[in-house]
């Protein structure tokens, strides 16, 4: 048996890549989503990117999770999650680091992108494709 299959799987961890804090201008608001046992497992274990098309870096700290662009280690979302299913979102709102400057529309993202993260195995490229879709939907203004 090879060493690779022998490699016990083992959760992201900030040290893991470059992060930068949330910036002073941030925002929170409320996420109202349960999630179950395994979705839970599927987000403690984070994510390291691979390639140039995964663009987040995600890890968990208690029950706390902190998102990240790859590219520029800016923290984008942290989520404090609850057992009553209000979890508590604090966005960046540093026009530097983050253009989005609605709750809504955050929420939405937020909500997309969590769908992502607790598949088994998470999907980058399939992501990756899904945001990059919708963004030039966004854009279309026939």
């Amino acid at each position: 048996m090879s060493n690779e299959k022998n490699k016990e799987i083992r959760a992201a961890r900030r040290g893991d890549w470059k992060t930068e804090p949330m910036p002073e201008k941030h925002e929170t608001f409320v996420l109202r989503r349960s999630f179950s046992d395994t979705e839970m497992e599927a987000l403690r274990l984070g994510n390291i990117p691979q390639e140039m098309e995964d663009k987040w870096f995600w890890y968990m700290e208690g029950s706390t999770l902190w998102a990240h662009r790859s590219w520029t280690g800016n923290c984008i979302y942290v989520i404090e999650f609850k057992e009553d299913g209000d979890n508590i979102v604090t966005v960046n709102r540093d026009p530097e680091q983050y253009g989005c400057t609605d709750v809504e529309e955050d929420a939405e993202s937020l909500n997309t992108l969590l769908d992502w993260w607790v598949r088994a195995p998470y999907d980058h490229y399939g992501e990756w494709l899904s945001e990059t879709c919708n963004a030039l939907k966004k854009t279309d203004k026939s």
